[in-house]
């Protein structure tokens, strides 16, 4: 990434799928480097925040846990609008799952177009041997759609900071070329980039913190 000074990014982030396949599980070993072998159930939607630092720039993160139940489906919308990036979640162990994905993936590019973030990612892998989804099955979709392919295990904590590390750097540079884009056309514009915030700012000490709102079981 392009290097233009200390910054100060906000993003939000939405995490989809089917019930079960793991969102919250991986958000919360994320945010609090928590595992709850009981399945957790989110009612509507739950808000997590993490903040950190990355190259010396920092990022707040504003993640999104959606209800994958089928009776929740249609709030999405509700939730993913104005978001600079999704993560996308299958079970490896349920095709069905994986085929919801596109689905979404479909959604998210007729509501937000081609600028949001793309994850594809099966988690689970602890559960290889039960697996139902090749991974080179779903690299080739993922970079199809113009997505990035993750695995991960929550349960494990295997592949889950490298997932939204890699994410974060995918935003940041989409928002510096917006800003360059700005920059060289027209000073008058119409349209605000999906709540995103960039300023200067002096480097700080990497923090972690978490949030929650709405309704979670």
């Amino acid at each position: 990434m392009a290097s233009a000074g200390h910054r100060a990014f906000s993003f939000k982030v939405v995490v989809l799928g089917e019930g079960c396949v793991g969102k919250t599980s991986v958000i919360l070993r994320y945010c609090e480097n928590k595992f709850y072998s009981k399945h957790i159930t989110t009612l509507q939607a739950s808000f997590f925040t993490k903040k950190l630092n990355i190259s010396g720039n920092r990022v707040t993160l504003s993640i999104w846990d959606t209800a994958g139940q089928e009776r929740f489906h249609a709030l999405g919308p509700i939730y993913y609008r104005e978001s600079n990036g999704a993560i996308l979640l299958y079970d490896i162990t349920d095709e069905d799952s994986f085929q919801k994905v596109k689905l979404w993936v479909k959604e998210l590019r007729r509501i937000l177009g081609n600028d949001v973030c793309l994850c594809i990612v099966g988690n689970k892998t602890d559960l290889d041997k039960d697996r139902n989804v090749s991974a080179e099955e779903a690299e080739r979709y993922a970079e199809a759609v113009g997505a990035q392919h993750h695995q991960t295990s929550a349960k494990l904590n295997t592949g889950i900071n490298e997932l939204f590390l890699s994410l974060c750097k995918r935003m940041m540079d989409a928002a510096l070329v917006e800003e360059r884009s700005r920059i060289d056309s027209s000073p008058v514009s119409g349209h605000a980039h999906r709540s995103l915030q960039i300023v200067d700012a002096e480097p700080e000490e990497t923090t972690t913190t978490a949030a929650h709102c709405c309704s979670s079981g």
